[in-house]
């Protein structure tokens, strides 16, 4: 890294003391917790402390499928793979690695890497990472069901656009038309905890005053997906701004996003005839 700048393993010197010290602490409270559940068993162990960086590489290759969980045993993101090895567009979970790189990330790798580790516990980590990187996956697919409810429905053509005020750029996840001054923007936000609906409403605020000073003559929606609905009018009066022409409410299923677009469509005044 550029002189200045930390790489992962300065992050990583930053919390050592706190993190064996919470370790230890764990250990010692899991193990007194459950103490009368605990069962002593026989599991296959990686004992990392005996392989070279060249072992490790060669699995690496051999098992690409393996990187995610290493990763996660290491505390290692993808993002810190790019940043202080330079390569990228890995996909941590089905990497296409070369020797070269497979050998780069070994060697990257073999400082992080505890001096064992249990199979099962490698193989969790996996999972638990997997898992949220779906649940991730899922959501982002509800924001673009959004945007294909709004193209079903709308005469005008939808799609992610980005507008520029004093230099600043501010991405829309719906905006009409294509190309051109934008005539409709739409802000697709999730809020799934009544601790975030005040930062969450102050985004959407600031992202209409500034789309409304691009485009004084624009009109400005919100969608939002908040699973409180007993609150919903709370959520409406944090956003009622005189930049903010509508919002509206959808939930998770493709039917209650249809009938939120349609109402959405119907009062901006553009549905499909």
């Amino acid at each position: 890294m550029p002189e200045g700048y930390d790489t992962h393993a300065d992050y990583m010197k930053w919390v050592k003391a706190e993190a064996e010290t919470r370790r230890a602490a764990i250990v010692a409270a899991v193990t007194e917790a459950f103490a009368p559940f605990i069962e002593r068993r026989e599991v296959d162990v990686i004992n990392f402390s005996a392989m070279t960086a060249m072992d490790l590489a060669a699995a690496i290759q051999a098992h690409p499928a393996i990187l995610k969980a290493l990763l996660a045993c290491c505390n290692v993101a993808g993002r810190a793979i790019e940043r202080d090895l330079d390569i990228r567009g890995i996909d941590t979970y089905e990497p296409h690695l070369t020797e070269a790189k497979a050998a780069a990330i070994a060697g990257y790798l073999k400082s992080f890497l505890p001096q064992e580790a249990c199979v099962p516990a490698l193989c969790e980590l996996d999972r638990f990472f997997f898992v949220d990187k779906e649940i991730r996956a899922r959501k982002g697919r509800w924001e673009r069901m959004i945007l294909h409810a709004l193209n079903g429905q709308s005469r005008l053509v939808f799609r992610k656009r980005k507008f520029n005020v004093a230099g600043e750029f501010f991405e829309l996840d719906a905006a009409a038309p294509e190309s051109g001054p934008i005539e409709i923007a739409v802000d697709v936000k999730r809020i799934e905890a009544r601790r975030d609906i005040h930062k969450r409403a102050d985004e959407i605020i600031n992202k209409a005053a500034k789309f409304k000073t691009a485009y004084p003559h624009g009109r400005f929606a919100a969608v939002v997906y908040y699973p409180f609905t007993a609150e919903h009018v709370n959520v409406q009066s944090r956003l009622d701004s005189p930049n903010i022409d509508t919002v509206c409410f959808a939930s998770q299923s493709a039917e209650q996003v249809s009938i939120t677009i349609g109402l959405l469509v119907d009062r901006l005044g553009i549905r499909r005839r």
